[in-house]
């Protein structure tokens, strides 16, 4: 029983391994990018619209507003880092109902990358919104010996993103494989729908911690330029 699609190898040459988790990950980029040509290729602004047009402004309006509850008041600034991010994840979790399929998200390599890239685009934002210096001051706040602790705090939010992602879509699959061996026609199918509405709500809450991260450094920094306005 493999707990892992990375234990899956079709080739490997020294330090270069191409594994099942490659594979579904440049699959479903592929996918994403076929559908996105296609889905916008054929926008229309008057009133008769195709229904994967309605799906997708559903889904981008859907998108848009979670991105400004959370706080941040441009949504269409962030929508196509965090977007990308939960149509990835919800649409590699969504494949499992293919047979045979395993979700790249069950990989500790693949959500460690898509944490690192939270980790990345978290100051980008906050600089690029208000800044290298005052983005560099909310690390040591309220003291300057607080500087170590917020890194730590960054990183170690980045290593919880990490693990649940990965232990939540693992533990389904695994569960799933052990059910197979014991009831093949009737638990696999329940378990199946269950996973269906983990994978989404996992891709959810990555998303919208994603969201919150960026919406926190946008507006710590912002909050250090606003001017003290004294009481009159």
């Amino acid at each position: 029983m493999k707990l892992s699609p990375d234990e899956t190898i079709f080739w490997e040459y020294g330090f270069f391994t191409i594994n099942l988790t490659l594979v579904t990950t440049w699959g479903i980029m592929l996918l994403l990018i076929i559908s996105a040509v296609i889905i916008t290729r054929q926008l229309r602004t008057d009133v008769q619209i195709s229904g994967w047009q309605s799906f997708l402004e559903i889904l981008v309006t859907g998108i848009n507003k979670q991105i400004e509850e959370v706080g941040l008041k441009q949504p269409a600034h962030y929508i196509g880092f965090i977007g990308t991010l939960f149509l990835f994840i919800a649409t590699a979790n969504l494949l499992i109902i293919l047979p045979w399929y395993e979700p790249p998200t069950g990989s500790l390599s693949t959500t460690a990358a898509l944490s690192i890239c939270v980790l990345f685009a978290v100051p980008f934002f906050g600089i690029q919104k208000n800044g290298f210096v005052a983005y560099l001051k909310t690390y040591v706040e309220p003291a300057a010996f607080m500087l170590p602790f917020n890194i730590i705090g960054k990183v170690s939010r980045t290593l919880a993103l990490t693990i649940r992602l990965f232990g939540n879509i693992m533990s389904g699959g695994l569960i799933i494989a052990i059910l197979l061996t014991i009831a093949p026609l009737l638990f696999p199918v329940i378990m199946t729908g269950l996973g269906l509405l983990t994978g989404m709500v996992q891709a959810y809450i990555f998303s919208i911690l994603a969201t919150v991260y960026i919406a926190a450094a946008v507006r710590e920094s912002e909050r250090r330029e606003m001017p003290i306005t004294q009481p009159k």
